[in-house]
């Protein structure tokens, strides 16, 4: 029987991304038939599979549809399930969804705005997440400082971060306003943690608001009020799996 990597046969089966299985892996979280699971461990459909103790099933059901929610995510909400400090996360105000879980597309931080997809589909989060597929983030941001072309010219060359390795803004347009209320948009293919406001910083500006108003093609809706999701309908649903497999 053809075995596969763990992390790909849950993320198949809609228990999480890839990534965070194998944080669950080193957690020591996952048994496979008794033992605890490790990275590189192989596993066919016979499996017996538990995850904090409960068996979880390997296949997802035939009838279970690829589904992807649009949230508007608001400022003051983790991208977590669950927080030390009690605080909201955007998964308290998703639909019930029956045999499955919710995945986050990344993550937003706790004080930044706008386009969160979420999906049941592990393997399809793991994806949109995979930095060779180069996917397109947008963000508008409002900075305090004054900025000047030189630092504009060094954003879109390309900053090395803290872990050494460099970052840059593809394309930065300027979106008016004055003073403490200027906005630039600035567009990313990468999801590095805080990459948006790192790069700002490494130039000595402020960034007092971070929006991201487009992943992909998908934009944010100017009707969807903050704290409210919508669901992705099926043409938009593959346009995103289309998109990602040509890359």
């Amino acid at each position: 029987m053809i075995t596969e990597k763990i992390q790909k046969v849950l993320a198949n089966a809609g228990l999480a991304s890839r990534r965070q299985i194998e944080v669950w892996i080193q957690e020591g979280r996952i048994h496979v038939n008794g033992q605890i699971a490790k990275l590189g461990d192989r596993i066919n459909a016979s499996a017996k599979v538990r995850v904090d103790g409960r068996e979880v099933p390997l296949m997802k059901s035939a009838s279970q549809k690829t589904r992807v929610l649009l949230y508007h995510k608001p400022e003051g909400e983790i991208c977590s399930r669950k927080d030390p400090e009690n605080r909201p996360t955007v998964f308290d105000r998703l639909p019930l969804l029956r045999n499955g879980r919710w995945i986050s597309v990344g993550r937003l931080d706790f004080n930044t705005s706008g386009v969160l997809l979420l999906t049941n589909d592990g393997e399809l989060a793991h994806q949109l997440m995979h930095p060779s597929k180069e996917i397109e983030r947008e963000y508008a941001v409002r900075v305090q400082g004054q900025v000047s072309s030189e630092m504009l010219n060094n954003m879109k060359d390309g900053i090395p971060l803290e872990d050494g390795i460099p970052a840059h803004f593809d394309v930065i347009t300027d979106a008016g306003g004055e003073g403490t209320n200027h906005w630039y948009h600035v567009m990313v293919k990468e999801g590095r943690n805080r990459v948006v406001r790192k790069l700002w910083e490494s130039q000595g500006v402020k960034v007092s608001r971070l929006i991201r108003i487009r992943f992909d093609a998908i934009t944010l809706p100017r009707f969807l009020r903050r704290g409210r999701w919508m669901e992705l309908e099926k043409e938009a649903v593959c346009d995103l799996m289309n998109s990602i497999s040509q890359n």
